[in-house]
């Protein structure tokens, strides 16, 4: 792959560049910004729509965390603000207003306080006694239109105060609005009246900028991180033995948004699946298309744009050969790849994967091979398939033939494993109280820290349990190596589940784990 700055410096000679950039899609935008670095972005950052921005910004400053939600990240707001500042602080402060402007306050009222300036400012009483102003503890402070700024994050200050000044002086309406907003949330906490136990104002701020970021992000094809765990826990708990479940209340509600939501241009399946995005649905010029398609092509080169995954892409591989039922199944059914987008983004959204999270392929590669373990193991008696439905069915085979297995056996050998090391015998223990108390909240992937004690007895086990009891539970390529006595292996090699016969093998390897662990 050529290095971000030669690909930065093609892209910015390419021919009547500000005409080509307000065309790309905002994802094609971000993987440049992610390979090149958004330090060096800032001519395409300048040259990007607003639309283009909101919806980087959607992405790019929230940090995620696997399995429990996304975060704001502040640190990436201040640099996104450094970034816009080096065209210009008039520059930055149209790109800023086009914004949302609850984005805005909740960015800057984390790099600063804002303060009316006569709650801080001393003066004297009617009797004459003098009370000294609020004591700012010597930070930077900066006096604009009748507000006190105090900046919280030194490192962003002077790019603060200039833009700041310029949307003082340019748009003193947005600039009122935006240190109101910081007012509010610079207040300190509240009194013990009855309310205290709400959330605090920055909290419930920042809790109410997600829920708009979630809404907007689901009519694009995403998935809310609270709806993606919801859906994935109530898919553990299927009960294949009784009567055909009704359809998820939590996928129904996801495919009524994106059925009510009208057209834009925009396929949210492709984009989740990491498609090559096209232009956007605006009438582009000829000469501006071939621009276009120039600019792909110079980021496919460089690596920047993915091809299809591979989950259902026909080849001779094992793995593409394993997944024969999901295959058949699209190929008759033109409503499941939709299906499969909903399934990769709700994976993403709501799922780890070795402690991270799951990039674009191991999600589409994971939701395949899930439904095809699915469709192998569809209950004889129910009617009526669905791609979705599937999903839950081999969602809840891996739990609890895999998962849930392997932890309890775990505990069964942990128990019987008698070491001289006394660090070690007591570790063991540890091992099988925490793995004893996650199984019976069916949830054993939470004691994977316990885990480590498996590393001193046996290193390609340890990797092959933690692969194996997890969220989403893979083969490591360390069961392999096991049964050819082959100690080198990738801690990044992994397969994912899709058929029975490999449910087996993992069986097989737990019945001989307890000789590997003890020897």
């Amino acid at each position: 792959m050529p290095k971000p700055r030669p690909l930065l410096d093609r892209l910015l000679n390419a021919p009547d560049l500000a005409r080509i950039v307000p065309h790309l899609q905002p994802d094609v935008l971000h993987r440049v910004i992610q390979v090149c670095g958004l330090e060096d972005c800032a001519e395409l950052v300048a040259l990007a729509t607003p639309d283009q921005l909101a919806r980087i910004l959607d992405i790019d400053i929230w940090r995620t965390r696997p399995g429990r939600g996304e975060e704001f990240d502040v640190d990436r707001f201040r640099l996104w603000l450094e970034v816009l500042m080096q065209s210009g602080a008039p520059v930055a402060a149209r790109k800023l207003i086009q914004l949302d402007i609850e984005l805005a306050i909740a960015g800057f009222a984390r790099l600063t306080s804002v303060f009316d300036r006569a709650a801080v400012s001393p003066y004297t009483t009617l009797d004459g006694e003098h009370v000294p102003g609020r004591v700012l503890n010597y930070l930077p402070v900066y006096e604009i239109g009748g507000y006190t700024i105090v900046a919280r994050v030194p490192s962003a200050w002077d790019a603060v105060v200039d833009l700041l000044v310029c949307l003082d002086s340019d748009y003193p309406d947005y600039f009122r609005r935006l240190m109101r907003g910081c007012v509010r949330l610079s207040n300190g906490t509240r009194e013990a009246d009855g309310l205290h136990n709400l959330l605090p104002d920055q909290d419930q701020d920042m809790f109410d900028l997600a829920c708009d970021r979630d809404a907007r992000r689901e009519s694009q094809g995403y998935v809310a991180p609270a709806q993606a765990r919801a859906f994935l826990q109530a898919a553990r708990q299927l009960e294949l033995g009784g009567g055909q479940p009704p359809p998820s209340p939590v996928a129904r509600a996801y495919f009524r948004a994106i059925e009510a939501t009208p057209p834009t241009g925009d396929d949210p399946a492709r984009e989740s699946r990491g498609a090559l995005p096209e232009p956007t649905a605006e009438a582009v010029p000829a000469d501006d298309a071939d621009a276009i398609a120039g600019v792909v092509e110079v980021l496919r080169e460089a690596g920047v744009l993915t091809e299809q995954p591979r989950a259902l892409v026909a080849s001779a591989d094992g793995e593409s050969a394993r997944l024969g039922l999901i295959r058949t199944y699209i190929e008759s059914d033109a409503a499941s790849t939709a299906e499969l987008a909903y399934l990769a983004n709700t994976i993403i959204a709501g799922c780890s994967i070795q402690g991270r999270p799951f990039t674009t392929r191991e999600a589409s590669d994971a939701a395949a091979a899930i439904c095809n373990l699915g469709l192998e193991n569809w209950p004889e008696h129910w009617r009526d398939r669905d791609l979705v439905t599937a999903f839950q069915v081999g969602w809840t085979v891996l739990h609890r033939d895999v998962c849930l297995f392997v932890a309890e056996r775990l505990i069964d050998i942990a128990g019987d494993i008698s070491c001289r090391d006394r660090d070690i015998q007591l570790r063991l223990h540890v091992l099988r109280r925490a793995l004893t108390q996650h199984v019976r909240d069916r949830a054993p992937w939470r004691a994977r820290h316990a885990l480590d004690v498996i590393v001193m007895l046996d290193a390609p086990a340890w990797a092959a349990l933690l692969a194996l009891i997890d969220e989403c539970p893979v083969i490591h390529a360390a069961i392999g190596a096991s049964r050819q006595s082959c100690r080198a292996i990738n801690a990044q090699d992994f397969e994912f589940i899709s058929e029975n016969s490999q449910i087996a093998v993992v069986r097989e390897y737990v019945d001989s784990l307890s000789s590997a662990l003890t020897r």
